[in-house]
Formats: structure tokens, C-alpha cells, sequence
């Protein structure tokens, strides 16, 4: 089955096919290193790690290209605000985001250039704008004319008056039409600077995205991503400049993932209600976040608030518990034989042997991770039949063709994480993590909890009914959970 993409330039899905069989080259648009990131930058890393690491599963060489935005207007601002220089500013945030990506358990693009480092060919796409009399240098200052390029509008389908509006263009009398966007901008008193034959400057937001990407992937590529808000003017304009200075295609297929709201409410620095990655990873495990934000398709807004995060939590802390479980039940489990198979093991075996054709079919299907982390609990409520057998339904322990079929679901369920970066960690170790931070959380004291336990048991071996139900609900009421195992009581944060 081929994959399918929705290509934002067409409106609609289509039949990914690369430039290049059985290579795959994707550019997505970094942060503007000025501050810490929030959960929209997360949100895009997310997105795009699972969409490089799929394509990676079904054997494409891919080349991922994200780059860093190190000199910017919002950079050089928050510098003066701060008495800071700007290169130690963007240097700073720019290691920060990068122990978020480590946090959030995102593999490392191949490439990560910085604009700083990439004057030159800066200079170079412009130089050659101008030559093709699209681009032109008024004081110091070169622009773009719009006007030039026929097709300025098809990736967002805006019309001018719209365009004008969403651009929210400064007045500049320098420009031949408002709609025109600046290339490279003259220093002022101050700010830093680069040489060229326009004088000193610095270049323009979206001229850096085409020429880092050229460089690193040609002036034409498969897959160019970022967020929905990028759609325009910032992709809008590295079209326009990227085809009029090559006559070339640009990027074949645009990928954009929708917002992050806070409580049903846009996320925006504006409305001061963001929430930063470094927060988000303080309170939760990694793999909570991240299944967050797979769960939903990624081109959807997906609302963030503490129940939705608990709810994720707790559907990671199932699927772990089930692979935990599944090693206790088979921990050296034969080489699977299906000859001969018993009809228990049997419909077990389905269940287990659909989940990748499942999976992949959900992925290929525009990388939707909704429907296959669907099929992902599918699969575990199956699992969980067989190694935490209910009431009403216990496996026979002697059928030979169970044990080596767990390990098989506990194989494909991991094979499928590395695509999502999900059950990476140790599950007795994930589950030890995430009892420390519950009870990080409410505040909760694990010794105390521990002698409250051990009283109970004591009531309860001298027959003190009363008092062991008694602890039971003081615990209860601080959220803690009893188990009574042959082995004694365990307990955990619920």
C-alpha cells in the first residue's frame, strides 16, 4: 500500500512519491530562538520526529533537515530588553531546545543549520533574485516583488486583500507594493551585521529557510513542515522566492500540524497562557507527552489541560503494565511454531498477527497516529486477556503456543513504539518513574504512605477488620490504590 500525504498546496491527499526512489528529503521550520519553547514548538518536533521515523520504518534513506533561526528581530529585542548580547541569547535558548528534543525523546535531525552560519549562500539566492529581476535594493534594503511572481498565493488559496491583512506588513514607503517582504534588511545602530554588496545587514526571515534547504537538499525536495500558522506569509514567500530564482518546483508536499490550545483556548504568548516544554516535562514522563500529542491526527487542534494529560498518562501506565506483565508470563518463551495451533492460541495469534498490517495501514494513511495508537490499544486489551487473565476468562497455562505468541505481541508492540517513541524505557522502571511523580505531584510522602500499609497489614493479621478498612479509606482519600497479592500489599499513586 503506498503512503498517502495531505499536501496543503492541493488541498487534499495524494500519493506520496519521492523525487528520488527510496529517498526522502524533509526540511521543517525550527524555532526563532528567543525564548524557551512551549508545547506548539513540541507539538511540531513531535509530529515530524514520528513522520521522519516512519519513513525510516518502511526503509526510505531520509534526510531531515530542521534548522534554527539565530538572528531575528524578536532575538535582537529581547536582547536589548535584557542588556544581553543576541548571539549569546539565541546561543542559549538554542542549547535549551536542544534538552527539550532530548526530553521529549525526539531523534536528532541530520542537519541543523543556523542562519548565522549561512551568509553566504544568504547572499547568493538574493544576488541571484536580483539578477532575475524579482528582487530589488532600495537604500540598503532589498525586497521581493510579489507582483513578479504569478503564482503568489496557491499554498494558502488567500486572496490580496486577505494576504495584506495576514502579512501585518509595517507601512514602508521603500517598498513597490505592501505586499512586498524584505530579503535583507540595512543594520541599524547596534544590531548585528553581516557584509554585502548591498551594504551591511542581515537578511530577512523566510530568505534563510530557502537557502538552507537548497543547500542541504536541493533546489527541489520532497517534504517541507512546519505549524498551520506558517502556512502564511512565511511558506508563501520561500515559495515565491525559491521558484522565482530556480524555475523550479520548490518543495513537492507541505505538512502542517494544527495548533495547541490551552483549556480551549489558543495558545499565545500574547494571551500569556503558554506552557513551556521544560514545565510539561517536569510533571509529566516523556512518553505521557508525547502521547498526547500523537493522539489526536496531527493536522487537528489538540487541547491541552491536566485531565487530558491524566488521561494519556494513565493509557501509557496500561500499555506499560501489560508489557511488564507479558514478561512475567513468558520471560523465556519458545520460538513461535504455529503448527498445530490450539483454537485459544489461535484467535489470539489473529488479533496479534493484524496489529502491523493494522498499524501500518494507519500510518500510511497521512501518518495517522490516532487511528494506530487505536489499534495500539487494541492489541494490549488482548494482551491483557492472556497475562492478567479476569474473571470469566482464564487461558489455559499449559497451552505450548501462548507463551512464545505473547512474546511476539510484546515484540510488535515495541517495534511499533520506536516509530511513536513509545515503550523506549524499562517497564518496571517506567512504572517506578511514574509513581514518583505522581507522588511528586500531590505532594505525598512515600515512606508515610509505606507505614500506613504496613499498619494495615498488621490490623489485619491481628483480625482488626475495622481499623485496616479504616486506613484503607485514609488512603483512599489520598488518592492511593491497595492490592492485597499473596505476596503481600502493594500500592500505588491512582
Amino acid at each position: 500500500m503506498s503512503i498517502k500525504v495531505y499536501n496543503t498546496l492541493e488541498g487534499n491527499k495524494v500519493d506520496f512519491q519521492p523525487l528520488n526512489a527510496g529517498e526522502v528529503g524533509m526540511y521543517v521550520c525550527g524555532p526563532t530562538v528567543y525564548d524557551s519553547a512551549h508545547l506548539g514548538h513540541a507539538r511540531a518536533a513531535v509530529v515530524f520526529d514520528v513522520v521522519a521515523r516512519y519513513l525510516r520504518y518502511r526503509q526510505f534513506a531520509v534526510r531531515y533537515v530542521r534548522n534554527y533561526t539565530d538572528v531575528d528581530d524578536k532575538i535582537i529585542a529581547r536582547a536589548n530588553e535584557r542588556g544581553e548580547d543576541p548571539h549569546a541569547l539565541a546561543e542559549r535558548y538554542i542549547a535549551e531546545f536542544e534538552n527539550d528534543m532530548v526530553g521529549l525523546g525526539n531523534a536528532d535531525p541530520d542537519v541543523k543549520p543556523k542562519v548565522t552560519t549561512h551568509m553566504g549562500e544568504i547572499i547568493a539566492l538574493i544576488e541571484r533574485l536580483i539578477q532575475e529581476g524579482v528582487g530589488y535594493e532600495v537604500e540598503g534594503d532589498v525586497y521581493f516583488s510579489v507582483s513578479s511572481f504569478a503564482d503568489y498565493g496557491k499554498l494558502s488559496n488567500r486572496d490580496k486583500e486577505s494576504m495584506i491583512a495576514g502579512a501585518r506588513v509595517d507601512v514602508d514607503l521603500k517598498k513597490r507594493d505592501p505586499l512586498d517582504f524584505a530579503l535583507w534588511k540595512k543594520a541599524k545602530p547596534g544590531e548585528p551585521f553581516w557584509p554585502s554588496p548591498w551594504g551591511d545587514g542581515r537578511p530577512g526571515w523566510h530568505i534563510e529557510c530557502s537557502a538552507m534547504s537548497m543547500k542541504y537538499l536541493g533546489e527541489t525536495f520532497d517534504i517541507h513542515g512546519g505549524g498551520r500558522d506558517l502556512t502564511f506569509p512565511h511558506h508563501e514567500n520561500e515559495i515565491a522566492q525559491s521558484e522565482a530564482a530556480t524555475h523550479q518546483t520548490f518543495a513537492r508536499y507541505w505538512l502542517h500540524n494544527g495548533f495547541v490550545n490551552i483549556n480551549a483556548e489558543k495558545m499565545s504568548k500574547s494571551l500569556g497562557n503558554t506552557m513551556t516544554i521544560r514545565e510539561v516535562l517536569e510533571r509529566f514522563h516523556r512518553e505521557t507527552v508525547r502521547l498526547f500529542l500523537l493522539a489526536a491526527h496531527y493536522r487537528t487542534p489538540i487541547d491541552f489541560t491536566l485531565k487530558n494529560m491524566d488521561d494519556a498518562e494513565r493509557q501509557l501506565e496500561r500499555y506499560y503494565t501489560a508489557l511488564q506483565e507479558a514478561d512475567r508470563y513468558a520471560p523465556d518463551a519458545p520460538e513461535l511454531n504455529l503448527k498445530d495451533i490450539t483454537p485459544e492460541a489461535k484467535e489470539f495469534w489473529y488479533a496479534v498477527d493484524d496489529f502491523t498490517t493494522k498499524f501500518e495501514a494507519a500510518m500510511d494513511d497521512d501518518f495517522n497516529t490516532a487511528q494506530a495508537i487505536g489499534h495500539v490499544y487494541d492489541l494490549v486489551r488482548e494482551l491483557n486477556k492472556i497475562v492478567v487473565p479476569r474473571a470469566g476468562y482464564k487461558p489455559n497455562p499449559q497451552d505450548p503456543f501462548l507463551p512464545g505468541i505473547v512474546q511476539e505481541a510484546r515484540r510488535r508492540l515495541k517495534r511499533a513504539g520506536e516509530v511513536l517513541g513509545l515503550f523506549q524505557a524499562d517497564a518496571a522502571e517506567y512504572l517506578s518513574d511514574l509513581q514518583a511523580k505522581r507522588l511528586a505531584r500531590a505532594e505525598l510522602d512515600a515512606a508515610g504512605i509505606q507505614k500506613l500499609v504496613d499498619e494495615r497489614t498488621e490490623a489485619r493479621k491481628a483480625k482488626n477488620f475495622a481499623r485496616g478498612d479504616e486506613i484503607r479509606e485514609q488512603l483512599k482519600g489520598m488518592g492511593i490504590e491497595l492490592e492485597d497479592k499473596p505476596g503481600g500489599t502493594v500500592w500505588k499513586v491512582g
